[in-house]
């Protein structure tokens, strides 16, 4: 044979002996029919579910998603939380303060289990459920006022972006003019001079929708030129020139073809937004002009903590690891989405 020559007779007796054929179960054989269909129906993703799979492996983009989750289910039960584990807002507990320093008997501001995050100076009223009460006014000004924002700034921008001409020349300077204005000083002075009645409203509601319209009207511009210049960009793409080419109208271009276009940078900038709307409004809370006492607001919070920060430093800490912890969950999820929706913005 020919192995002969290779191999040794002492290598070959060395070399397993087959004395049978090899047997091959036949279950194990994959029919035709299956080879003939492959290992399965293959599905395409769309960009959402794409978007949606690069959010869920970032990890501080969905920490930050899932506290902003807890904060606002928080806002949201704040009587059920507070019944449970607190006391009303406004209650005062003047058995547990100092009649001598006006400060909390016990350290740390009075943290206990029955007051989780401690008390106020002068009459005791509970910090937990005041910060809870806070939430809601802080997420519902921001929202809404996101909302509005987003809203009119959108519609500016896309028009400005896709009919140019004099039209976006126009929309143009008035977004110049519109960021010229000093907001706060502005915010401080239209805030004030508000009547106690007006609009058919009075007290809280008065005050919560002048700056809700305040923030809301005033902060257009900023998505509004962010808008615009997808819009520019847009508007020269195929698939705009390929619809005008079918005879499609205007609108059918901006809501069928720019707006699903627009949505990212959208989404990413409302997100991005509301943070900055909670700190303006406690901003306003702060100096004075905004939500009047006895509603808790985080900014009203701190600025009482400045008039006790030296006999009970304590005090600043709940109101202002809120707004915080808030503003830094919308930050990080925001970021998130961001690099999710266009990854190569990173």
């Amino acid at each position: 044979m020919v192995l002969d020559r290779f191999f040794p007779d002492a290598i070959w007796r060395c070399l397993p002996q087959v004395s049978a054929p090899l047997e091959v179960d036949p279950s194990a054989l994959a029919p035709p029919e299956a080879v003939l269909q492959g290992p399965g129906k293959i599905e395409g993703r769309s960009l959402g579910q794409i978007a949606l799979m690069r959010l869920r492996r970032d990890k501080v983009a969905m920490t930050g998603g899932g506290v902003v989750i807890f904060l606002i289910l928080s806002a949201l039960f704040a009587p059920l939380i507070v019944g449970v584990l607190g006391h009303p807002p406004n209650e005062f507990h003047q058995e547990l303060i100092d009649a001598n320093t006006q400060v909390p008997f016990k350290a740390f501001g009075g943290v206990s289990r029955s007051f989780l995050f401690g008390i106020e100076p002068v009459n005791g009223r509970d910090l937990f459920s005041r910060v809870l009460y806070g939430s809601q006014i802080s997420l519902l000004i921001a929202t809404v006022a996101t909302f509005i924002s987003v809203g009119i700034g959108t519609v500016m921008g896309v028009t400005a972006g896709y009919f140019g001409g004099r039209g976006d020349a126009f929309i143009s300077r008035l977004m110049d003019i519109f960021l010229a204005f000093p907001l706060l000083v502005f915010a401080l002075a239209l805030a004030g001079v508000i009547p106690d009645k007006a609009f058919g409203l009075s007290g809280d509601s008065l005050k919560i929708g002048v700056i809700i319209f305040i923030i809301g009207f005033f902060n257009w511009p900023y998505i509004g030129r962010i808008i615009r210049g997808q819009t520019l960009s847009l508007r020269e793409r195929e698939f705009v020139d390929a619809a005008r080419s079918l005879g499609a109208r205007h609108p059918y271009i901006l809501f069928k073809e720019l707006l699903p276009n627009l949505l990212a940078p959208i989404l990413v900038y409302a997100t991005l937004l509301i943070p900055s709307n909670i700190l303006f409004e406690a901003a306003l809370s702060y100096l004075g002009v905004g939500v009047q006492p006895p509603r808790a607001t985080w900014g009203g919070m701190l600025s009482d903590a400045t008039q006790w920060y030296q006999v009970d430093p304590e005090f600043l800490l709940p109101a202002g690891l809120a707004i915080f912890v808030t503003v830094l969950a919308f930050n990080l999820f925001g970021d998130g989405l961001r690099d999710a929706l266009d990854p190569r913005s990173r």
